[in-house]
């Protein structure tokens, strides 16, 4: 445990809370309030920058080329050919790290100087944040940040409430409202009470969880629960509160904003890997070409070398000691075919992109000026690879806002714009003038309701909009005379909204009462309990004193919960049911409403439980759970409400697209069955072509369970998928979160498996902990039993197999799961739980080996996206969670379909491009050197300058390849969204897989051949303008050097699809560089400063003033280039690929044809889901109060 002792720093230093750092060293386990997010300072930058560099493959193999280089027995190259693009990538790749954390240096300062008042020597007196330690009492004010994780002791304002503003923690810009403890607001306001305040906390560890906290505060020989609603947190901001008081609990490293900053999982892309183990391929093939010359050369020197006494160098070593010399000459000479830059250059494009999809203005929301944001620039041309696309719905498919549209009150159905046997089509709406406290913007068209409200013949019609007013966790504050609502979420508001207009206003509440106007008539009730809600209830309720004196219990909640916990005698039950599935069908998301009445006596003894598991040190919030199920029992049903939540502009065109561009959408919602499937007609993801088969029909896991024994997994599989196959191509899957514990339960006993599939009443969440309980108590059991009883050799193995074959027939289970999901079109989960989300993207993942992505906009979504491949956050209506855990984001689900089909796509393009070129230049210049090995005896003698190895991959090449990787389109973005099925070169890996690379090693391979021999052929005999024969070595290596740059620069011309100013000057700019620092290299006047540096002096001019040499050089770089010319041509005429046929394609754009839907599309909407959020019943029922005007 965490314990903490207010104004007493000489606590907090005592041995027993020193932990041992290094040896004999002791450091404090309580950290301080100075944080660090920095990596390096001014004595560890260069040490710690280049170890962890190093810890790169590719880093350390050239450390070891430089190491190896410089032993003069085997160097055969300068040392400055390897070590000056060397320096080059480490030092970009440092200054990058130095830059960043300069940023984080001065944003450490910045907050470590931040000021706030502490209590010292009995007063309080200005600080600096780093000086504060755990146990101080700080004073902090309106728009103050707050500097650790304190407890609330007391605030100016009533009942020492404080609205706090957690924009950093969760991205949410709604106020939030913490209140303290009744006993630290009434004795801690005055500075001289907060001085002597001796309080003593017992808490949890520090821990990441944002939402939880768990202590006791022990204080004038009583004892205090205390909890997250009296905490605040580093990183919010006070707000409308003039003053607070905190108690420090966890300071610096230990504050849970701190603990929520470790690392996020590393996400790389199938690229990535498949580079990997391209370079691995390339040092294989380095290596024997290495060992192969070095044979050669040893045989060579057997042969010629040792009887050659122009060539003796005074040392006696026989052939295989310098065959082995030459092996590590080559592995020098030729570690260019592992390309030193291209690391740094793909990390260059990447971030490049990541801009391109940031400052696309066809994906910015001008609404609410929210611009695509790429999170993350590792990520980028993975987008243009993705197989399945895992969908949220509220939210994301849905805006997100909720207008309350009928409803059912004792069996009737009340509509908006229809009742049971009437139609009001040119009906004006309800006219609300005679409540006072209407807001103006609700519109309701059923005259019928306000009659029967406004006449009170049937009590259930008021009983069940006082429900509304009152059974919510909504705070009020009055603006303007205006009442404001703040809820925890959008349905809430909608509610209680929708009761305010009706009649029934929830105007005030206070640490025990709320205040509702009925009919314009105040009344005041005593709040005796608030059960809050959270996913596992699927609930909430409140248990009020009427004015009468009577207790009443009034719930809200799912359908699937409260028909469990409803008395048996409920006339109007069925008629309410039937209600449900209408308002399911026509995807409106539904709540069922329910009171009942408690004795006193009753409520006396719940109460005891109550107040007792409300202080329980563990445990707590499952202890609270079991106290609520034993008073929500026996509830007489009232109704049900349907609120309208619309689909987002433009999201059946979106699924449209990305369903022709092969992408399958699941989507994943904690909705009903019926709505779920609705929606997937209003969003066009079921057509009426569709054929539907729901998950409860499919037998085969029960054929599977018999006759498991006897069936081969290839058998197995197709029994799984056999009665999808008959239904023709266009299939959908509906399944639930009950049926999807069927595929992640194997490992529990057969009949306990049988017993939770056939259970109506349990869903994912009550099986997850049931299971983890019963799972608890065997491993207890077992525990035991081993301790008294050692197993055998012989049961451990028979043990040791029972669990693998309920392993693999787990996984089979599974698999065979996949496989039928991924035969359809599309499938929908419903009421599925966040965690059965992630499980579902991990299935796929693990069994399809496809590239996923993930798309959400609630907290409910964040595991999801951060198991998929690509997690995409839409900043929505629920707070910026999904945002904050995603790898991409923006404002509307409609952006998805540019996201891929167009930045994924080029980005996926543009890097294959970029990576085959890159291979090819880097094996054209490298295997000059090894067909010229022939001709020098396998001596590792290099063809080319010193100097030009250094600069070709830094300077002469560089440009047009980072240029191409940046801004190449094969097609137009208009055309990519016009044709989506170009998108599945992608999916299909065409563009760059093993194949293609080993055509780009042959292809350099053969212009590598051309670039040696025909200048070769030309300088056998051969004789110049002025008699003299220049086929010297030097004038050779000019020759080659020359045509390589042009061709292999002329060769990006030909795979450069989009032309632009940029890209031309990049190519012959780079041209015209490599002849400028040449001629500069091989002046005399650089010879005279450095004469062993700079040996070609006089070449270029010599060499390049002969017409012949021109001619030489024209002639190789035309049969390097003509090759591939007429490959191109022969390709695009007879073999055009897809972006050939869309170039060349005059479409005529018609706006397709849009399936209407009976019962009206565009009221397809949402049930109630997962989405809803926890509400403020512990802050409210803790005794305080909203501010009072």
């Amino acid at each position: 445990t965490w314990q903490v002792k207010a104004n007493d720093r000489s606590f907090h230093e005592q041995p027993q809370f020193k932990n041992t750092k290094f040896f004999c060293i002791k450091e404090s386990k309580y950290a301080t309030n100075a944080i660090r997010t920095y990596k390096y300072n001014v004595f560890t930058f260069l040490p710690l920058n280049l170890f962890e560099q190093f810890k790169r493959v590719a880093n350390f193999y050239f450390l070891i080329l430089l190491i190896l280089q410089t032993i003069p027995q085997i160097t055969t190259l300068a040392w400055y050919t390897t070590l000056v693009p060397f320096l080059l990538v480490l030092g970009v790749t440092a200054i990058k790290d130095l830059v960043d954390d300069v940023t984080r240096h001065k944003m450490d300062n910045e907050v470590n100087n931040r000021t706030c008042e502490v209590i010292k020597d009995g007063r309080f007196k200005v600080a600096k944040w780093k000086d504060i330690q755990v146990g101080d009492v700080i004073r902090l004010k309106k728009n103050d940040f707050i500097p650790a994780d304190i407890l609330l002791l007391s605030s100016s304002e009533p009942n020492s409430l404080c609205y706090v503003e957690t924009a950093e923690l969760d991205g949410e810009t709604n106020l939030k409202f913490k209140m303290a403890l009744e006993i630290t607001d009434q004795y801690l306001q005055r500075e001289n009470a907060l001085a002597t305040f001796d309080g003593f906390i017992e808490c949890e560890e520090p821990n990441n969880r944002l939402d939880k906290f768990t202590g006791t505060l022990f204080w004038r020989s009583s004892s205090f629960p205390l909890d997250a609603n009296k905490i605040l947190l580093r990183g919010c901001v006070i707000r409308n509160t003039d003053v607070c008081h905190g108690l420090v609990i966890f300071a610096g490293a230990d504050t849970k904003i701190m603990k929520n900053s470790g690392k996020t999982r590393f996400k790389r892309t199938k690229i990535d890997y498949l580079l990997n183990y391209m370079v691995y391929t390339i040092i294989v093939v380095l290596i024997l070409l290495a060992a192969g010359l070095a044979i050669g050369h040893a045989y060579w020197e057997a042969q010629v070398g040792n009887y050659s006494w122009y060539l003796y160098d005074g040392e006696d070593a026989t052939p295989s000691y310098r065959g082995f010399l030459s092996f590590w000459g080559y592995i020098i000479i030729l570690n260019t075919l592992v390309p030193i830059s291209l690391y740094v250059s793909v990390e260059v494009i990447r971030l490049g992109q990541s801009h391109f999809i940031n400052w696309d203005l066809q994906m910015y929301y001008a609404e609410k000026d929210t611009p695509a944001k790429a999170r993350t620039t590792t990520l980028n041309e993975q987008l243009g690879q993705i197989h399945y696309v895992f969908s949220d719905k509220t939210g994301t498919l849905t805006q997100n806002i909720m207008t309350f549209k009928k409803c059912c009150i004792n069996g009737q159905i009340y509509a908006s714009q229809w009742r049971t046997g009437c139609c009001y089509p040119s009906n004006p709406p309800v006219d609300f003038s005679w409540n006072i406290f209407a807001d103006g913007k609700f519109a309701f068209y059923d005259h019928y309701l306000i009659e029967q409200i406004q006449s009170g013949k049937e009590s259930e019609v008021r009983q069940f909009f006082f429900l509304l007013a009152i059974c919510h966790t909504v705070m009020v504050e009055r603006i303007d005379d205006q009442l404001n609502y703040q809820a925890a979420s959008p349905d809430e508001g909608a509610l209680v909204s929708a009761a305010r207009n009706f009649g029934f206003t929830f105007l005030a509440r206070t640490q025990n009462t709320i205040t509702v106007s009925e009919l314009g008539t105040e009344r005041t009730y005593n709040v005796l309990a608030i059960l809050d809600f959270n996913s596992d209830r699927k609930r909430m309720s409140i248990i009020v004193r009427t004015p009468e004196g009577n207790i009443r219990l009034y719930c809200k909640g799912a359908d699937t919960v409260i028909y469990e916990r409803l008395h048996q005698m409920n006339p109007t039950k069925q008629e309410t049911q039937d209600a449900l599935d209408i308002f399911a069908n026509e995807t409106l998301r539904t709540l069922c409403l329910c009171y009942k009445e408690i004795e006193e006596k009753e409520f006396a003894e719940w109460n005891k439980k109550f107040m007792a598991a409300s202080v329980a040190s563990t445990n707590r919030d499952e202890a609270l759970d079991k106290v609520y199920e034993e008073i929500e029992k026996d509830l007489i049903l009232l109704g049900a409400t349907a609120i309208e939540d619309k689909l987002q502009d433009g999201v059946p065109e979106t699924i449209s697209k990305l369903a022709k561009a092969d992408i399958k959408i699941w989507v994943l919602t904690g909705d009903k069955k019926e709505t779920a499937e609705n929606i997937g007609f209003a969003c066009e993801l079921l057509t009426e072509d569709t054929t539907i088969c729901y998950g409860e029909d499919i037998k085969e896991f029960h054929v599977l369970e018999k006759k498991w024994e006897g069936i081969d997994g290839d058998d197995k599989a197709s029994v799984s998928c056999s009665s999808m196959r008959h239904s023709g191509g266009n299939r959908a899957l509906i399944i639930t979160g009950s049926w999807l514990v069927r595929i992640f339960s194997v490992s529990v006993s057969l009949s306990q498996t049988k017993a939770v599939c056939y259970s109506p009443v349990l869903d994912g969440v009550t099986y997850e902990l049931t299971t983890k309980k019963s799972l608890k108590k065997k491993t207890k059991r077992s525990k035991i039993l081993k301790l008294k009883f050692p197993r055998t050799e012989e049961e451990r193995q028979i043990r040791t197999q029972s669990k693998r074959r309920l392993e693999v027939k787990k996984e089979q289970q599974q698999q065979n799961f996949v496989d039928l999901a991924c035969e359809c079109s599309a499938v929908i989960c419903c009421r599925v739980t966040p965690k059965q989300k992630a499980m579902v993207v991990d299935l796929v993942k693990r069994y399809k080996k496809a590239i996923t992505l993930a798309i959400g906009d609630g907290a409910n979504d964040v595991n999801m996206i951060k198991t998929a491949h690509i997690g995409v956050g839409i900043s929505g209506q629920e707070g910026m969670q999904a945002v904050m855990s995603s790898d991409f984001s923006f404002a509307q689900f409609r952006y998805l379909q540019r996201l891929l089909l167009v930045h994924g796509r080029w980005s996926y393009i543009r890097m294959c491009k970029f990576l085959r070129y890159f291979f090819y230049k880097n094996f054209a210049f490298t295997l000059a050197h090894l067909w010229y090995s022939f001709f020098n005896g396998y001596s590792a003698q290099t063809a080319y300058e010193d100097w030009f190895i250094t600069l070709y991959n830094v300077l002469y090449t560089s440009l047009p390849v980072l240029l191409m990787g940046l801004l190449d389109q094969d097609v137009s973005d208009k055309l990519s969204l016009r044709f989506p099925g170009l998108y599945v070169v992608g999916q299909r890996d065409l563009l760059f897989n093993y194949k293609r690379f080993f055509v780009s090693l042959l292809h350099g391979a053969l212009t590598s051949m051309i670039l040696f021999f025909i200048p070769f052929g030309a300088y056998l005999q051969t004789m110049g303008q002025d008699g003299e024969a220049p086929s010297d070595y030097q004038s050779f290596a000019v020759t080659i050097a020359s045509a390589l740059v042009i061709a292999v620069n002329f060769q990006i011309g030909l795979d450069t699809s989009y032309w632009t100013f940029v890209n031309a000057f990049s190519i012959f700019g780079s041209i015209a560089l490599y002849f400028g620092i040449m001629f500069d290299f091989h002046s005399a006047g650089i010879h005279v400063i450095l004469p062993s540096t700079f040996q070609f002096t006089g070449t270029a001019a010599n060499a390049l003033r002969q017409p012949y040499i021109w001619l030489t050089i024209i002639l190789t770089v035309a049969l390097c280039l003509l090759p591939v010319i007429a490959f191109r041509f022969l390709s695009m005429t007879i073999w055009p690929s897809e972006s050939d046929k869309s170039k060349r394609t005059e479409v005529v754009c018609i706006p397709p044809l849009r399936h209407f839907i009976v019962a009206g599309v565009s009221s397809r909407r949402s049930a109630y889901a997962f989405s809803h959020q926890r509400g403020y019943a512990d802050l409210i029922s803790s005794g305080r109060s909203i501010r009072k005007k």
